[in-house]
């Protein structure tokens, strides 16, 4: 189980999705898109984890790699590969199964509860439960994919498609460190405030909510490891 992560941030890495893979004894590499680092051949790994960011999907002028990038995930998916998105990551995988990716109704920024939606899902993913959350854009569901999770800002949480492809809007993988990272980069995303826009204290507060979240994410690894070798 080789794992390769697509990091489009300085700020925005694996989170607690590293020290799974610790555990697990699985080689991990990570492309440093920022830093204009060429993209891994698809046979050099197993998992492909696309990892969140400020930008959009459709920036391509501006982030020329997003082009390479999105040929790439559209090779692992078709090459039978696990591939998991995680906010930036899950609208990029959305795109390239083709569907939309617009603006949400409301920028989400901080703690609020997510319910999940499919009840296959339900051992894995509480029914309802705080997740950490940083985005203004959202994805259409992909045509076959099954709905995942939902919140109140937000209805398109996350899918699951083909039982080996995951596309989570929501951070699971957030740890104290780099959510102060967030903060730090994304003070712009703070202002205006809005209706689910926490400011830096309230998203503070509990260091508690951390290790909840991350048992999640490792719930989910596991199970996508379980059913696909």
């Amino acid at each position: 189980m080789r794992i390769h992560s697509l990091q489009h941030v300085p700020f925005e890495g694996l989170g607690s999705i590293a020290d799974w893979a610790k555990a697990h004894n699985a080689p991990l590499r990570t492309t440093q898109l920022f830093s204009d680092a060429p993209l891994p051949k698809l046979e050099a790994f197993d998992w492909l984890v696309v990892m969140g960011g400020p930008m959009n999907i459709y920036e391509e002028e501006r982030y020329p790699w997003l082009r390479g990038e999105k040929a790439l995930i559209k090779e692992a998916i078709a090459a039978g590969k696990v591939v998991l998105g995680v906010c930036l990551g899950a609208q990029l995988i959305a795109d390239c199964l083709g569907a939309k990716v617009t603006r949400n109704p409301h920028r989400e920024i901080g703690w609020f509860p997510l319910t999940t939606v499919h009840p296959a899902w339900a051992s894995t993913l509480p029914a309802q439960v705080l997740v950490m959350h940083w985005h203004g854009d959202t994805f259409a569901l992909p045509a076959g994919a099954l709905h995942l999770a939902a919140s109140e800002a937000c209805p398109n949480q996350g899918f699951i498609f083909q039982g080996r492809v995951v596309g989570l809007q929501f951070h699971l993988e957030t740890t104290p460190e780099s959510l102060m990272g967030l903060i730090e980069h994304g003070q712009d995303d703070l202002s205006p405030a809005g209706p689910y826009i926490q400011t830096r204290e309230e998203m503070l507060s509990d260091p508690e909510r951390f290790p909840v979240i991350n048992r999640m994410m490792a719930a989910l690894l596991d199970r996508l490891r379980g059913e696909n070798g």
